[in-house]
């Protein structure tokens, strides 16, 4: 069980413990002879090293309800007893960083977790930064091909807008269907529906419709030519 759980933003935990023991740091502050607080001293930073080594074994990162770090604090509540062990060991603190284990002291502690909580902001908001960047060229990507996309649409539609323009003018000139379909109404054909006005397909002259009957008579007399 962790003695402190610190909440970052962005559903970060620090794990904080301070069961080191200073019994042997207490028994050095008592003692007068020399020599015996030598022993003590020792056996002081063994005690913090040995915790530290305890501490790194834990594993407090792989407990599913925590979402920490991969690091834990090591919280000695007496500052006098960190900077000892420290000053006795000085590879202690770098050992123990390498464990992945900060030892902190009151002086130290508030100090570390505002750092600890810079840099993981910093580090979201580089990530954020390149998912940002990441998606912006996928937006670009997707936006050259929207307007390739447009471009020819833009070039099919013209080329439907001339077709559109070519039949009607095949429609609507001299000897045009529209004008010979007129023309059948003028001639009398039986109808209940006529183009609507401004076609554009003027019916025959009068010129056409001689030339229209004589062709029809022309073909009228060959026919009774060949049956004979």
């Amino acid at each position: 069980m962790p003695d402190a759980i610190i909440r970052l933003p962005e559903n970060r935990d620090i794990i904080i413990d301070s069961k080191v023991s200073l019994n042997d740091y207490v028994l050095y502050c008592a003692a007068d002879d020399a020599g015996e607080r030598e022993r003590l001293l020792r056996s002081h930073t063994t005690a913090v090293r040995n915790h530290v080594r305890s501490l790194s074994e834990k594993r407090y990162e792989d407990l599913p309800e925590l979402r920490t770090l991969d690091f834990v604090f090591l919280f000695m509540p007496v500052e006098a007893a960190f900077m000892l062990a420290v000053e006795q060991d000085p590879a202690l603190f770098r050992e123990a960083f390498d464990s992945k284990i900060v030892i902190v002291s009151p002086t130290t502690l508030l100090a570390t977790l505002r750092t600890v909580e810079s840099i993981w902001r910093y580090e979201r908001q580089n990530v954020n930064a390149e998912k940002i960047a990441r998606e912006a060229g996928l937006l670009h990507d997707k936006f050259v091909v929207l307007m390739s996309h447009l471009d020819d649409l833009g070039r099919a539609l013209e080329r439907s807008q001339e077709s559109f323009r070519r039949t009607q003018a095949s429609l609507n000139g001299h000897g045009g269907l529209v004008g010979k379909v007129e023309n059948l109404r003028r001639l009398g054909a039986r109808t209940k529906k006529s183009l609507a006005a401004g076609r554009g397909g003027a019916a025959l002259t009068a010129a056409d419709l001689a030339d229209e009957d004589a062709a029809l008579d022309d073909s009228d007399t060959a026919d009774m030519e060949s049956s004979e």
